[in-house]
């Protein structure tokens, strides 16, 4: 028993998560390199240790760096899944172009896949969006 895992599908998986995690990696570096190397050394002047300097002080600083391109990064996340599928799958798009020549219905047919992408990348949009929102420096 047990769900099978397509070869396609398990190369597919790891080229997606490989090339996003080398893109996100680099946004969440830079994010932390972009804050104030004196705030950190202030958190060790009172005490605090390295890591809950970088949870407390670091981390949240830098999280207002990051989420804007970590946002596009999502959003090209999802484009370059549908690109992977008509590569790794190549059945299923000969599926689709099967079906649009027998129905004679492409073009209702591409703009059903057009929402499906769509609605994924607004989701995808406005939920950053909610989230950078509740990041942003509050100023009093």
């Amino acid at each position: 028993g047990g769900v099978g895992l397509v070869p396609e599908f398990a190369a597919l998986y790891f080229a997606l998560s490989a090339y996003t995690a080398a893109f996100i990696a680099e946004i969440v570096r830079s994010g932390i390199l972009a804050g104030n190397r004196g705030q950190t050394e202030a958190s060790y002047a009172l005490g605090l240790r390295p890591n809950p300097a970088l949870r407390l002080v670091v981390i949240p600083q830098a999280m207002r760096v990051i989420i804007p391109p970590l946002a596009s990064q999502y959003l090209n996340l999802t484009k370059n899944s549908s690109l992977a599928v008509a590569i790794g799958f190549p059945e299923l798009v000969a599926a689709g172009g099967t079906v649009m020549n027998q129905s004679g219905q492409a073009v209702e047919i591409i703009a059903i896949w057009m929402a499906v992408y769509l609605t994924i990348s607004l989701l995808t949009s406005a939920f950053m969006n909610w989230f950078n929102s509740r990041m942003k420096l509050v100023e009093r």
